[in-house]
């Protein structure tokens, strides 16, 4: 279930009130519940569905994990067996008229004393002995329940690399704490990386408050502005200011790579503002060992504000002839 949404499933919204949540499940309980729907395999599925969601949202720590994390970040953290534990089904289904016996009657179940009678819907995470899931089941075997520690918190850093680690790749060291002792981690960065991307680091997370593993770092990239490219996707931008009587004429102009090589670049007779000129295969690696895209050199055409008397009369004779 971990692309769906437990508000949708119980239809409430997600600022509803733990007595609306309640209510909301009783009666689709009272709708689903195998005694209404024997032998109905669909039914079972949409009671399974429901009893989880209820079972995440009726209790506040879970829920509020749910409501930070959204859907596909709460299952990465906890299990079925972890999202049943401390939920007592049997008790909420007398609550609304059902009992364990009669859910066993009606789908071939023996009553709690023996096999825990909701095993067969939800497996396993409803067999956790020992009152630990809260679902009068004895599914514990030799001690194991099945359930395993709560992973500790995944965590999230920002680092800011330059355009030049992009195009080379780079190790950074970072400093963190772990378990309240300082700790540097060297990170590989790979080349060609965008802002926006993450690198997971397994383990160096918080440490689990159950004693399980420690979550995840993810390093969020920041690549931060250069004082002469833009970056478009592969390719590098950079401007170009050329005289109108160049843009007119035509001209050569010298064009620097990210890493320093210098290029000759032509510009032709009557070049256009914003135009793009292209020097191939020097601009960015598309990933670890793609090839570099290109440079792209924008032209912009520097028209004079300020003009002396001599070059008002030259303007003045190129606009008597047409120009």
């Amino acid at each position: 279930m971990a692309d769906m949404d437990y508000y949708k499933l119980l239809g409430v919204e997600k600022s509803a009130s733990p007595e609306a949540i309640k209510k909301a499940y009783r009666k689709l309980a009272l709708k689903y519940h195998p005694d209404k729907n024997p032998g109905d395999k669909a039914a079972e599925a949409k009671f399974k569905e429901i009893s989880e969601a209820y079972a995440v949202l009726s209790d506040k720590t879970k829920r509020e994990q749910y409501d930070t994390f959204g859907s596909a970040g709460f299952h990465q953290r906890f299990s079925q067996e972890d999202i049943f534990r401390g939920f007592d089904l049997n008790s909420i289904l007398r609550q609304f008229g059902f009992s364990a016996t009669s859910f066993g009657s009606a789908n071939g179940f023996r009553a709690s004393a023996g096999p825990n009678p909701f095993h067969s819907i939800f497996g396993h995470a409803a067999g956790m002995g020992g009152g630990a899931a809260g679902m009068g089941g004895r599914g514990c075997q030799g001690g194991n329940c099945g359930s395993q520690p709560l992973k500790g918190e995944d965590l999230t850093y920002q680092l800011t690399i330059s355009l030049e680690d992009v195009l080379q790749g780079t190790e950074k060291t970072i400093s963190l704490r772990h378990n309240g002792t300082p700790q540097n981690v060297a990170v590989k960065i790979p080349k060609g990386i965008e802002s926006g991307k993450r690198l997971r680091l397994p383990g160096k997370g918080a440490p689990s408050p159950s004693g399980g593993p420690a979550g995840d770092l993810y390093l969020k990239i920041t690549v931060e502005p250069h004082q002469e490219f833009q970056r478009d996707g592969d390719d590098l931008i950079v401007e170009k200011r050329i005289p109108f009587s160049k843009a007119c004429l035509g001209t050569e102009i010298e064009v620097s790579s990210l890493e320093g090589r210098r290029f000759k670049v032509k510009v032709p007779p009557g070049v256009q503002q914003d135009a793009r000129l292209r020097i191939k295969g020097h601009g960015l690696p598309s990933g670890p060992i793609g090839e570099r895209g290109d440079i792209y050199v924008k032209i912009a055409v520097q028209i004079p504000q300020d003009l002396s008397p001599e070059q008002q009369g030259i303007i003045g004779k190129l606009a008597e002839a047409g120009l």
